[in-house]
């Protein structure tokens, strides 16, 4: 019996624009019997859009020396909105000082004029 049986991953889509979410693992002798099992114990639970079934062994995981070219370079942090983030502490700041309360009162001697 050892051998007979491969391990498959599921996954599914609640939706055609959703992504992707693994949901369980399962043991069967082949791709159609895999996917049969995981709509038998699946699809009947919760609505789905798509399931997709993968034998476990065609899953590749990067290496190390792969994963080290996605690393950003250090000089790219105005790419991201957190750049940013300071900006509205910063104009807060600013209008503490440019508008205090005896510039404001000022403004009503000036109106009135």
């Amino acid at each position: 019996m050892s051998g007979f049986y491969e391990v498959f991953e599921v996954f599914s889509r609640k939706s055609d624009t959703a992504p992707l979410q693994h949901q369980f693992s399962l043991l069967a002798p082949n791709h159609e019997i895999a996917l049969v099992m995981a709509q038998e114990n699946f699809m009947r639970r919760e609505p789905v859009s798509d399931i997709w079934v993968v034998k476990r062994s065609d899953i590749r995981q990067m290496k190390e020396e792969e994963k080290d070219a996605l690393k950003r370079l250090d000089n790219k942090d105005y790419r991201t909105t957190k750049g940013y983030g300071y900006l509205k502490k910063k104009w807060r700041q600013y209008e503490q000082e440019m508008f205090d309360e005896k510039e404001i009162l000022s403004w009503k001697g000036e109106i009135q004029r």
